[in-house]
């Protein structure tokens, strides 16, 4: 698929599913953005320990939506995103399972980024039968790039 294929996509499963910012993507419909689109940012949300402990996507920008240990909002998100990420950018939110980044997609486009997406299925996607990530949907199950700590 082309990017604007992907993108019209993404922006069609965002109206279907009723989402205020620009669109919704699958994993590897992100990665291929990522990979061809110059300057569309990747903005990984998840927590340090998570990061650490689960695994890295290398050259994401690392932000905390939430704190580690006391999972409290980061108060200096929107700060640290506006440092780090052009408001004009294609950004990505990706988080565990799509929660996370889902906010994150509605923090960015209420400060005024005009091109905010939700990774859905996040880093680890949902879980299977088992009680288990990492099978079911997500960046990891998708085989896309991905580094342990």
């Amino acid at each position: 698929m082309t990017i604007s294929e992907i993108l019209k996509a993404a922006q069609q499963r965002a109206r279907q599913m009723r989402l205020p910012y620009e669109g919704a993507l699958l994993p590897i419909e992100a990665y291929e953005i990522w990979r061809q689109a110059p300057g569309a940012r990747l903005v990984d949300v998840r927590t340090r320990a998570e990061w650490d402990y689960v695994g890295r996507i290398p050259g994401t920008v690392e932000i905390e939506l939430l704190t580690y240990p006391s999972n409290r909002p980061n108060p200096s998100f929107l700060v640290e995103l506006e440092r780090q990420v052009d408001k004009e950018a294609l950004v990505m939110f990706v988080c565990r399972s799509g929660g996370r980044s889902h906010n994150a997609a509605l923090f960015a486009m209420q400060a005024g980024y005009t091109e905010c997406y939700n990774v859905l299925e996040g880093f680890e996607g949902d879980k299977d039968a088992a009680g288990h990530r990492n099978t079911k949907g997500g960046w990891r199950a998708a085989g896309l790039p991905w580094a342990q700590s």
